[in-house]
């Protein structure tokens, strides 16, 4: 593939690296707005596509009920995060993860829609599924299934499915010029421009309109992050962009061939990488972890855009050292390369991505 390389970063608490807190005891709390808005300005200098923020419905991801004390506890809200993110920034995109399991899509389409407009068309979505029975007791459902049943996990992504499309539904149900403030008439509203979605499925039965306009990007980016072919499919029928996570070379055009044959021609494909440039990588993650040098980092992320891969999303292992690591050492070598972007343009994040213009499903029939 040629042309430049897409380059995001996913941050996670203190690193992905689940002990990276001891290697910056010094840096401010997780919980507080300084210390994301000080990762984000550093994504930002390296003139970065976009960042993602993690989140779950338990304090330790992945940890069960148990909580293990020599790991972080305790997380921040990633859209609220995000939203503060905002206002220390001016070109990143904004992609905060947010669990549809558990949670109302009018809820997730408000808050997005809104960090759209504070962003000045920089948002993003990345929904989660939840499949836990410990995180289903938080909501009072008793009666789980779990991961273990295959037929359940299917039924999640179904209705992770019907979440993402009633989220889009809500973002289209006003139309960009419903807004009129003609002072003259006074009316505020074109009320023939805001639009029922009247979605009924097994899982959500919406009426809407939204109660928030239509965002800037019309409909921000929807990302989904995925190991097998079932949610290749999910991310097929609902997001703008994937994740996979290839082990190596080879993996690469295996994984971009099972998402084209799960229905994802039109997906743009990222791959996943933790990157440790001190080259500790004594530590578990679910996509491969790299422990070399900048120059070979570099050789790497090329060797994959050659494979056909859009981009990488880059994870610091230790996001004091790493990130800073990943702008200073490899963004410049990429550029060198001829393969990076050397200043932002005044853009939204779907154009950026090279996404197509959202058009609006209500206004379309409307006019027809």
């Amino acid at each position: 593939m040629t042309g430049h390389l897409h380059v995001g970063v996913a941050l996670d608490g203190y690193g992905w690296n689940p002990h990276a807190w001891r290697h910056t005891p010094e840096l401010p709390s997780v919980l507080g707005g300084r210390y994301w808005a000080g990762l984000a300005a550093t994504a930002e200098r390296g003139l970065l596509d976009f960042l993602t923020i993690d989140d779950s419905l338990m304090p330790q991801p992945g940890r069960g009920q148990r909580i293990d004390p020599h790991r972080p506890a305790g997380r921040a809200d990633a859209v609220l995060v995000t939203a503060r993110i905002a206002a220390a920034t001016r070109h990143i995109g904004l992609i905060p993860v947010a669990t549809v399991t558990h949670t109302e899509p009018f809820h997730v389409s408000k808050a997005i829609a809104t960090l759209d407009f504070v962003s000045h068309g920089r948002a993003g979505w990345q929904p989660r599924v939840s499949a836990a029975a410990h995180e289903a007791a938080l909501f009072g459902r008793r009666s789980w299934a779990g991961a273990d049943d295959p037929s359940f996990v299917d039924g999640l992504f179904d209705e992770a499915a019907d979440a993402v499309e009633v989220v889009r539904r809500l973002w289209d149900s006003w139309e960009d010029d419903a807004v009129i403030r003609d002072v003259a008439s006074g009316r505020y509203v074109d009320r023939d421009k805001l639009h029922y979605i009247d979605f009924t499925g097994r899982h959500f039965s919406v009426k809407g309109p939204s109660i928030t306009p239509r965002p800037p990007q019309g409909q921000p980016v929807v990302a989904a992050l995925a190991h097998a072919p079932r949610v290749y499919e999910f991310a097929a029928r609902s997001a703008d962009l994937v994740f996979i996570t290839p082990a190596d070379n080879a993996a690469v055009p295996t994984l971009l061939d099972e998402v084209a044959t799960a229905g994802g021609t039109d997906l743009k494909v990222y791959a996943d990488l933790v990157v440790s440039l001190t080259g500790d990588t004594d530590f578990r993650s679910d996509a491969a972890i790299f422990g070399g040098s900048a120059d070979e980092l570099t050789d790497l992320l090329l060797s994959w855009h050659d494979l056909g891969v859009d981009g990488v999303r880059l994870r610091p292992a230790v996001h004091a050292t790493d990130l800073p690591g990943i702008v200073d050492e490899v963004v410049p070598r990429l550029q060198r390369a001829g393969r990076f972007r050397t200043g932002y343009a005044d853009e939204t994040l779907r154009s950026r991505l090279a996404l197509p213009v959202a058009d609006n499903r209500y206004a379309a029939v409307r006019a027809s």
